[in-house]
């Protein structure tokens, strides 16, 4: 039977991800349990960029590409505040962590087989 076992540079790398794992997960449940969804008014609970003639305006001066535009970059800007500034963190947070085990898995392994011998992988 092959036994395989990371080398130390891919165990610090298991390390690193689990602690920004932990970390980064912990943060994002701080920053949900201590924000709140923002209310959606202006001055006096009106937003002029909700209104019909805000948006049509937009659309005659830039086209559709600029409503567009406008509708991503709000949404994008949304991201970082409230609770969803939470839900952000963890998201990056998670494509880190696999980032991390991506890279640890790159690393070649420490094979035993069952007669004794160790071999590396990356020796031949």
């Amino acid at each position: 039977m092959v036994k395989r076992t990371p080398n130390k540079r891919a165990k610090r790398l298991y390390l690193i991800a689990v602690i920004i794992l932990l970390l980064g997960l912990g943060g994002a449940i701080l920053v949900y349990l201590t924000s709140e969804d923002a209310p959606g008014g202006g001055v006096l609970g009106y937003e002029p960029e909700n209104s019909k003639a805000y948006m049509h305006d937009l659309e005659l001066y830039g086209g559709k590409a600029n409503v567009l535009a406008y509708g991503f970059l709000r949404w994008f800007d949304g991201l970082w505040h409230g609770r969803s500034l939470a839900f952000t963190i963890a998201f990056i947070t998670i494509c880190i962590f696999f980032g991390f085990l991506f890279i640890a898995n790159r690393f070649p392994s420490h094979i035993e087989s069952d007669d004794g011998h160790e071999d590396n992988l990356g020796a031949r």
